[in-house]
């Protein structure tokens, strides 16, 4: 029996060396490979996150268009006469609100960095429209709305079509047929204002 437990606490201890020697070789093995996966995973991410300046410029376009609709949409809010108006003028501020934000999420995984303010020429016709009253904002709201359907439905389309970035793809096809809905609302009235 004696030589039965001495056989089995050599044995243990043989293992347990083995294992302490197999132990600190994989620990090597291991962060190597940990610095290996690291080194690759950055290289990833940076390959990953590499956008074309096309994709870049169609989302600063975005953003910009977006911003205005909700801050134009906001005035007519204000200084709408028109119940019509102002009721698109609320889908505005909402519609495009909750695409502005899903355009900065998908920028913000990018690491692409979007105006905070509109540009001049949005500042501009902001100015113009604020500078109007009654009917006659009513129809300059109304105008800039059809004008500014039309050039983001054309930005949209033509990034589905011909956009490089999955997301920022998927992003203008998913948007492209409710600027479409916007554009065609927005003709309607258009065309019953006097």
């Amino acid at each position: 029996m004696k030589k039965l437990i001495l056989a089995l606490a050599v044995s243990a201890t043989t293992l347990a060396f083995q294992g302490c020697g197999n132990s600190s070789n994989n620990s090597a093995d291991t962060s190597d490979t940990s610095a290996m996966a690291t080194d690759t995973m950055g290289m990833a991410d940076n390959s990953g996150m590499s956008v074309e300046q096309s994709d870049i410029d169609f989302a600063n376009k975005a953003a910009v268009g977006g911003m205005a609709e909700v801050e134009f949409g906001k005035l007519a809010q204000e200084k709408s006469s028109n119940a019509q108006v102002k009721e698109f003028a609320a889908m505005m501020v909402k519609d495009h609100g909750m695409a502005n934000e899903e355009l900065k999420d998908i920028a913000g995984i990018k690491s692409i960095t979007l105006p905070t303010a509109l540009d001049d020429e949005h500042s501009k016709k902001f100015e113009e429209l604020k500078s109007n009253s009654g009917t006659d904002f009513d129809k300059a709201y109304v105008d800039a709305m059809v004008d500014g359907h039309q050039k983001t439905l054309d930005l949209m389309t033509s990034e589905a079509g011909s956009g490089k970035d999955p997301e920022l793809k998927g992003f203008a096809s998913k948007t492209a047929p409710i600027v479409k809905m916007h554009l065609d609302m927005i003709n309607k009235i258009k065309a019953g204002l006097k």
